[in-house]
């Protein structure tokens, strides 16, 4: 996930206390050691949640279980992060920020370590709904931090380097997860997690400032978000979109495996990742002006890569053509989704990103599920063709929303 940060409070409980009326060309200098401090935060949450679709093979043999009873292990950390999201974002949303990002950081330690040691499966499960119930708790703070440590005119800036993360994650750190399990084991990779997350809590402690918790008062009712026009489309699209993914990228060790490329797993994840990269660059750049554009394109290229997988996945070329494409796709997709709900909702927008964060991660899990299913049911071969079929949907609900949602030129300036 994913990949998106929910923010109970008010948009202008994000503002910093020492953003004041400082002209844009006399701003101060981004506090870069502490922006890179939460980039690694995304970056181990991202990685965390993901690491298991490249080392699936190794984790259900060490775990005594199926390929596809593994795969759980995604879906339950979604549940962790799905049903405590919003209840624990509230009831810690008067702890200064850094307390709370510090206890959501060993929370990570913690079940990162018990499931890098467990051979016991329903041990590993609790593992990872604890790591997913850390997320929830980092993701409710991580943009609106990054976003009260600098000037108004630097906010952009500041949540692009702190979102860094997620890239990172899926172009170096799942290929590198993936190699150390093959190479040592997946044990091994689950332990690089937590020293790193330990690393990390240092690297918090003297560098990362703090800043006051929010008042109950400024919350926005997250009812009154789904009645703004255009919320509900691109919520929609976001548990579409999410639910196709995961499909595949749940299974894409196990998928890999089946086509005779699982040594080359590491190699097809990189490619993917460093696809994603490009894919992140272009929408950076383009954003502003072309955001339904490049909504649909990401689709389109997915859905492509889905069918070339789907139609030949017995030439290997073109499996990593495929993976390719799903990269320049689905990169960019965390970044298009975040902000086409906050540009809909308006003054709602971060109820908005709440509600899409928890959504994202119930498509994570159903993903998981629905892939288990499948594998079970329609083998291997059933994967690509069910996220090309869930890919039409995503396409017919971002062309209908032209007027609030993912708006043309046109429809942003027209009427609603």
């Amino acid at each position: 996930m994913t990949s998106t940060e929910p923010t109970v409070g008010t948009a202008s409980a994000s503002l910093s206390e020492n953003t004041t009326d400082t002209p844009s060309s006399a701003a101060p200098k981004l506090p870069l050691a502490a922006l890179l401090a939460l980039s690694v935060a995304v970056f181990i949450t991202s990685l965390t949640e993901t690491l298991p679709a490249g080392l699936l093979p190794a984790m259900s043999s060490g775990l005594h279980t199926s390929e596809s009873v593994a795969g759980q292990t995604v879906t339950v950390y979604a549940l962790g992060t799905v049903l405590t999201t919003i209840p624990l974002s509230a009831a810690t949303a008067g702890w200064h920020r850094k307390r709370l990002l510090l206890t959501a950081m060993t929370g990570f330690a913690l079940a990162n370590t018990v499931t890098a040691v467990s051979s016991n499966y329903p041990l590993t499960l609790v593992a990872r709904f604890v790591a997913g119930i850390a997320a929830g708790l980092a993701w409710a703070l991580l943009v609106g931090y990054a976003r009260r440590m600098v000037a108004p005119a630097q906010e952009g800036r500041a949540i692009a380097i702190a979102m860094a993360g997620i890239p990172v994650a899926l172009a170096l750190g799942v290929p590198a997860g993936t190699f150390l399990g093959q190479e040592v084991s997946w044990r091994a990779a689950f332990l690089a997690m937590s020293a790193l997350t330990a690393v990390l809590l240092v690297w918090i402690t003297a560098v990362v400032p703090d800043f006051p918790g929010q008042q109950a008062a400024g919350r926005i009712p997250v009812r009154a978000t789904l009645r703004v026009p255009g919320v509900l489309p691109v919520l929609t699209v976001t548990l579409v979109f999410v639910l196709a993914h995961t499909v595949l990228y749940a299974y894409v060790a196990a998928y890999l495996h089946h086509l005779g490329l699982g040594s080359r797993t590491d190699a097809a994840l990189l490619v993917f990742g460093v696809a994603c990269l490009v894919s992140i660059w272009v929408v950076g750049a383009l954003i502003e002006a072309h955001l339904r554009a490049l909504t649909v394109g990401g689709a389109l290229l997915v859905g492509v890569a889905v069918a070339v997988l789907g139609a030949f996945s017995g030439v290997h070329a073109l499996v990593f053509v495929a993976a390719a494409l799903w990269g320049l796709g689905w990169g960019g997709v965390p970044t298009l989704l975040q902000t086409a709900a906050g540009r809909t909702a308006g003054e709602a927008a971060d109820a908005a990103q709440a509600i899409l964060v928890v959504l994202w991660n119930v498509a994570m899990a159903g993903g998981g599920v629905i892939g288990g299913i499948l594998l079970q049911a329609g083998g291997f071969s059933s994967l690509p063709w069910t996220v090309l079929a869930l890919m039409v949907p995503v396409l017919a609900v971002v062309l209908a929303a032209r007027a609030h949602g993912f708006p043309s030129p046109a429809g942003a300036a027209g009427p609603s």
